[in-house]
């Protein structure tokens, strides 16, 4: 089912959860997998399972611990993991597609010559790829409804700085390991930063707090500061959003 035999692998966490992993590390097709069969364990809709969610290359189940518990599941989940090769699984239905206007450098976002240098690029080149890159959320973490996205051309895949940034603000677009985080706080970082946005993607006052969702896809569209004053007050930032058929 993958290329290392040692997975797909099933895995105990705490008392009352299962982590079925596709790979040790972020992979396109791992990150598929991880979608994907967390939407076939949603659907299957076993006795006994409260939760499920995804990181970047495992699903998750959490169960009732007074219910049929993991001696049960276990086979359950072996079955449907030999039912298919996950990692060329179809991504699950409803997802979107956001382009969202970023402003690349300047003082809103002071390191991104610093990153292109790092990658071996120039400043022009830098904006290129990463505003031309259509990325996926591999998953959601870190802050409320905070997208890791990826994954980026190998060029990217450069180091976390070795100290932090004391603050980026909300907003915030970053690069490091061939991934962008977009930021959904104010917070300390030791990711380099980019590019600036005017999205919100925490909303908790809305009946879908988190604005984007595993399996969604992203392009950070290059626009002027100007441009992105004006759309401060608006909570997309100017950003469109489209279904993925």
């Amino acid at each position: 089912m993958t290329d290392n035999p040692a997975f797909p692998r099933i895995r105990s966490v705490g008392t009352d959860g299962l982590l079925v992993s596709f790979g040790d590390r972020l992979s396109e097709p791992a990150n598929r997998a991880a979608l994907a069969f967390r939407a076939a364990v949603d659907r299957a809709g076993w006795t006994g399972v409260e939760e499920t969610s995804t990181s970047l290359v495992s699903t998750y189940l959490r169960f009732d611990p007074l219910g049929p518990g993991a001696d049960a599941l276990k086979p359950q989940l072996e079955q449907l993991l030999a039912q298919r090769d996950w990692t060329s699984a179809d991504l699950p239905a409803g997802r979107r597609f956001f382009r969202i206007p970023t402003v690349y450098g300047t003082d809103r976002a002071p390191q991104l010559a610093e990153a292109a240098a790092v990658a071996g690029l120039t400043v022009e080149q830098a904006i290129e790829s990463i505003s031309s890159a259509r990325v996926r959320v591999t998953t959601i973490g870190f802050a409320p409804g905070q997208p890791y996205l990826g994954e980026l051309p190998k060029v990217w895949d450069i180091p976390r700085q070795n100290a932090l940034t004391p603050t980026v603000p909300m907003g915030a677009l970053v690069v490091a390991i061939r991934q962008l985080v977009l930021f959904s706080v104010t917070t300390p970082t030791g990711w380099r930063h980019i590019g600036q946005t005017a999205f919100r993607l925490f909303r908790p006052d809305s009946d879908t707090p988190f604005v984007l969702r595993p399996g969604d896809e992203a392009q950070f569209v290059p626009t002027a500061p100007e441009h992105l004053a004006n759309m401060d007050a608006d909570p997309d930032g100017g950003a469109t959003s489209e279904a993925i058929r």
